[in-house]
């Protein structure tokens, strides 16, 4: 395991401050993932903080008006600051502050930046409007835009080098992320599909009659809407189960933050699984009292605790 980690080594004013802005921008758009990072010391909970300020802003180069050959142009140009990052171009003056703040973070813990390069190359893939065959395919683009992120988030946390199968933490990191995107998914389903998007597999949407889309807030007529929810939300729980088995080999606070972020988006699954077409009527989420609940839970080490107590059935 990683050990304890000084937040003040190292630090100017200028990388301090550049944390800050990360900070506020995590604090801003994603209160799901700043919930589940205040539970970690503070020098992890900066650098969570700089690898999200960096995917976010490749997020929304994806997601934004710009013409698909300027989005692409911007993306390049978003890797080549990340090459720089890499090989130590970045100094504390810098005036990027993301920059500044994650070659800081990736100069204390072992951080494999190529997990950003895969991020990239799935927003890419949004960019050239990729669709998706077969959950394979899917779970390809799943494992570049979240996978990526369980993988880099794994290298702040850190392992305990004496647990039990540790070797695949990586493996169960990105499993996690899967699991994570899969719910984002379908939370999101009326929101991509008004912007033209549409991620769940073509095989599944046929399977169930969906094949005709979302654009309102009713399910496409003559479909099963509700089997198609519940059969990938099954889906979800499998791979949830399958990534929980990280939980053991982290240390306590890292598998509060894990659990906290996990258990909130296991918890809109089971939300969306009850209301299958409340997802086509408004995003589907979580009151502060419930996600307080979840952060408790994670802090008390219950989901570690089951998940090695009674191990993990894999999924088929």
């Amino acid at each position: 395991m990683i050990p304890p980690v000084d937040p003040e080594r190292d630090a100017s004013a200028a990388v301090l401050a550049a944390y800050s802005y990360c900070e506020t921008v995590t604090g801003q758009q994603a209160r799901n993932f700043a919930y589940g990072i205040r539970l970690l010391p503070v020098a992890e909970r900066r650098a969570m903080s700089a690898l999200y300020a960096f995917s976010r802003r490749v997020d929304d180069i994806g997601d934004g008006d710009l013409p698909p050959e300027v989005k692409a142009a911007r993306l390049e140009e978003t890797r080549a600051l990340l090459t720089r990052i890499r090989e130590g171009g970045i100094d504390d003056y810098d005036t990027d502050p993301v920059a500044v703040a994650l070659a800081h973070a990736a100069s204390v813990f072992p951080i494999p930046l190529g997990g950003l390069d895969e991020l990239i190359d799935g927003v890419v893939m949004d960019v050239h409007g990729a669709a998706y065959g077969t959950w394979d395919d899917l779970a390809r683009y799943c494992r570049c835009v979240a996978g990526a992120i369980g993988r880099l988030s794994l290298g702040v946390f850190g392992a305990d080098p004496g647990a039990p199968d540790v070797e695949r933490a990586p493996e169960y990191a990105d499993t996690l992320g899967l699991a994570l995107q899969l719910t984002n998914i379908l939370r999101d389903l009326r929101e991509d599909a008004e912007g033209g998007r549409t991620y769940l597999p073509a095989e599944d949407l046929d399977k169930f009659g969906c094949s005709a889309g979302f654009a309102g807030p009713l399910p496409p007529v003559g479909s099963d809407f509700a089997g198609l929810v519940h059969f990938e939300v099954q889906r979800a729980r499998a791979l949830f189960a399958e990534g929980y088995r990280l939980l053991p080999m982290l240390d306590r606070r890292s598998g509060a933050c894990v659990a906290a972020m996990a258990g909130i988006y296991r918890r809109l699954l089971d939300r969306i699984e009850r209301d299958p077409e409340a997802v086509l009527r408004g995003r589907v989420s979580l009151p502060g009292r419930e996600k307080a609940y979840v952060a408790v839970r994670g802090l008390s080490g219950l989901d570690a605790r089951a998940v090695t107590r009674r191990g993990v059935r894999r999924p088929s």
